[in-house]
């Protein structure tokens, strides 16, 4: 009885003296990756590198073989930025929670169909675990600057006004229709589809059925447009066309067009009252993108960052 304990003592013993040196062998021969930046406490391994930048390329439609070094060199100072900003989530223990995660990848996820999702996957050459954890950094990135590097920005009521008054000019607006286009390739096709409009078939339905140019479906409604926005050929007809009437058809460079004016405006000066949103939203823009730079160059000036030139 003992000696079949010993054999069998020994066999285990045995048995896990090779799996261990076989462990050992692989490791040896299948070295971690080498630390290419240190930034603060976070680390980037040179084959995590290779792998994100393998990835920016193909995202960007870059053959890797034609990439400039420079490229590379502008992605590394990019990843650098990225782990600064993460570095000072960590310190200031800016975070999302588990239900929040959860709530931004099913945002993101249910813009895709499961084949959609799959293909974008694999033409981007992303797991689904590499998927979320982009997704998830950059929603914390976000969050992180929003309340670090944005935390003081206040746009007030006289500053908004300041503005307006400043630049009065930006906000005169000229006459302005809106009209609807046909368009075809061939001048027989646009005088088949004249006399149908004359008969009664409704302009936004024929412009689905039969315009080629892009906004057909949309019915060709080309929104609102001021004199010199369009070609010169569209200016001359739709500005002088009364509202309600289908135009001549018309021959420009595209083909051949048919238009409807549906309304005009009249060119008149905005008030404060209708553009201080837009004001703000600009003034806002102008003092985060601002913001960032500073916070940034902050960050940089008080971190502690490594690169491993060699590896590149």
């Amino acid at each position: 009885m003992k000696t079949r304990c010993g054999v069998t003592l020994y066999l285990f013993l045995l048995a896990w003296l090779i799996i261990a040196l076989l462990s050992a062998c692989r490791k040896q021969e299948e070295p971690a990756s080498s630390v290419l930046v240190r930034v603060n406490e976070r680390v980037i391994s040179f084959d995590r590198f290779e792998a994100d930048f393998a990835r920016h390329l193909i995202a960007r439609g870059i053959v890797a073989k034609e990439a400039p070094q420079e490229l590379k060199r502008s992605f590394l100072a990019q990843k650098i930025n990225r782990e600064l900003i993460l570095s000072a989530a960590d310190r200031a223990a800016v975070d999302l929670t588990a239900a929040q995660r959860e709530a931004v990848v099913a945002a993101h996820r249910k813009d895709y169909a499961a084949d959609d999702f799959e293909a974008m996957l694999q033409e981007r050459k992303l797991s689904v675990a590499i998927w979320r954890r982009q997704l998830l950094e950059n929603r914390r990135i976000e969050e992180v600057i929003s309340r670090l590097a944005y935390n003081d920005i206040v746009i007030s009521k006289e500053a908004v006004a300041a503005y307006y008054q400043q630049h009065r000019a930006d906000f005169d607006r000229p006459q302005q229709v809106r009209a609807r286009q046909i368009t075809l390739a061939k001048e027989a096709d646009g005088q088949q589809v004249l006399g149908r409009l004359r008969q009664g078939l409704d302009f936004a339905e024929a412009a689905r059925r039969f315009s080629i140019s892009p906004d057909a479906e949309q019915g060709g409604d080309l929104g609102f447009f001021g004199r010199g926005q369009m070609p010169d050929v569209f200016d001359v007809v739709v500005f002088e066309l009364t509202i309600g009437r289908i135009s001549e058809l018309v021959k420009s460079e595209y083909g051949y067009h048919l238009f409807l004016v549906e309304e005009r405006r009249s060119a008149q000066r905005l008030t404060l009252d209708q553009v201080q949103d837009q004001i703000a939203a600009r003034l806002r823009a102008e003092k985060e993108e601002q913001a960032y730079r500073n916070w940034l160059q902050s960050l940089r000036s008080q971190a502690t960052i490594e690169v491993d030139w060699t590896l590149l």
